[in-house]
């Protein structure tokens, strides 16, 4: 087998985790195209077949996953140098990974997470997909969901509801916007699809162009309470859909819990979202003026 460089492996890892080519391309700002041509010289060079092609996007064959889960052990000896690196030089590099909405919420807050004397810098992955805290691959993260790996650790933080909503005083309520059905992977995603699949007049890429459309009249949306309850121009549409109700967990990996800034940024990053507890749990806030 050839020699092969650690840029090509970085490129499988990103492929696989985004089952496809193009989430690949925003991650790494490479065409797809070109990311597609690495993956196909890294499977000449093993000799291996990696991924399973479709109009779906990709999926792991049976080597690709085993190529994964030993490059995972490297990745997190890598990021394990890397800190300690990081330590005797100067500034750590915490990674954080949520959802959009609550990525939206910290970065609203920043100050509140990092301030000019901390020792450490935030390096945030926004999207719908798990964190991924089990082999490193981030510090800290926000799941919909207790962990069941036992080597993470995690605390609750508070429930969140769901509503529909649509810009205040909208005549048109029989029109819905949606995310599309292949990136529709968390359940609030999923339920206008499961329940006003003939009513959807436009479908987006991600949650926050949803947003976007639904705030400029387009038609209604599904938001969290903590979205959609503070926006002035929205307006629920029905009260709280239940069945998306869910607790929301800060999660970190045991070994690392304790180290100083993981420590010092998950308890600010829980004291800001349990300061947000009744927004979340679809408690409005009242408004003056």
């Amino acid at each position: 087998m050839k020699n092969i460089n650690w840029d090509a492996y970085q490129i499988f890892l990103i492929v696989a985790r985004q089952r496809g080519l193009t989430g690949a391309a925003l991650m790494t700002g490479l065409s797809p195209a070109t990311i597609g041509r690495r993956i196909l010289q890294l499977e000449e060079a093993t000799g291996l077949s990696l991924f399973h092609r479709s109009q779906n996007g990709y999926t792991l064959t049976t080597d690709g996953e085993a190529l994964f889960s030993e490059l995972r052990e490297m990745e997190s000896a890598v990021r394990r140098v890397e800190s300690w690196r990081q330590e005797s030089g100067g500034l750590v590099t915490v990674r954080i990974a949520v959802g959009t909405w609550i990525g939206w919420l910290l970065m609203e807050n920043f100050r509140a997470l990092c301030a000019a004397r901390d020792p450490f810098r935030i390096e945030f992955t926004v999207g719908e997909r798990r964190a991924q805290l089990t082999h490193r691959e981030n510090d800290i993260g926000i799941r919909a969901f207790e962990p069941e790996e036992p080597n993470l650790a995690s605390r609750a933080i508070s429930e969140v509801a769901y509503a529909a909503y649509r810009l205040k005083n909208a005549s048109d309520v029989d029109r819905w916007i949606a995310v599309g059905e292949t990136e529709a992977i968390s359940n609030y995603l999923r339920w206008t699809h499961q329940n006003h699949a003939g009513q959807i007049i436009a479908t987006v890429d991600r949650p926050r162009s949803m947003f976007d459309l639904v705030r400029a009249g387009a038609g209604i949306g599904v938001l969290p309470c903590f979205i959609g309850d503070l926006d002035p121009m929205l307006e629920r549409v029905g009260g709280e859909i239940v069945e998306l109700r869910h607790r929301q967990w800060l999660v970190t990996h045991n070994d690392d819990r304790s180290r100083r800034e993981i420590r010092t940024l998950s308890d600010r990053m829980a004291k800001l979202l349990k300061s947000h507890s009744d927004v979340f749990a679809g408690r409005r806030p009242s408004r003056t003026g």
